[in-house]
């Protein structure tokens, strides 16, 4: 499988909501549900909302928060591969998202794509 990165620079390729879809497992897309639940306090999330294409898709299965992402938004109206090709990098937007526990392996990811520009 072809690693995909997300605008924000988390791996989608890695992300269990993007893998079980992939894989079309039902059972892990039903115990990503339950954990979804309890750590986003998302009482309604089943096994339908969980499944993800990834950020980038602009057809395919997102989950809910991809419409609510301002950083995806951003980088769709910038026109901008992901936040690595933005002249505003690093912005207030990414740097409240990097002030996030998951995502340290994000801002590595986009450096990385930065220093390679």
């Amino acid at each position: 499988m072809q690693r995909s990165i997300a605008y924000c620079g988390l791996i989608s390729s890695d992300c269990d909501a993007y893998l079980a879809p992939q894989a079309n497992d039902l059972e892990a897309l039903e115990r990503l549900a339950q954990q979804w639940q309890q750590e986003f306090f998302l009482e309604d999330a089943g096994a339908e909302s969980t499944m993800c294409d990834g950020c980038l898709t602009e057809t395919g299965r997102q989950t809910g928060y991809c419409s609510a992402c301002e950083i995806r938004a951003c980088c769709l109206e910038h026109g901008a591969a992901n936040c690595a090709h933005c002249g505003d990098y690093a912005c207030d937007k990414l740097e409240a998202f990097f002030a996030a526990s998951e995502a340290t392996v994000a801002r590595s990811v986009l450096e990385k794509i930065r220093a390679s520009l």
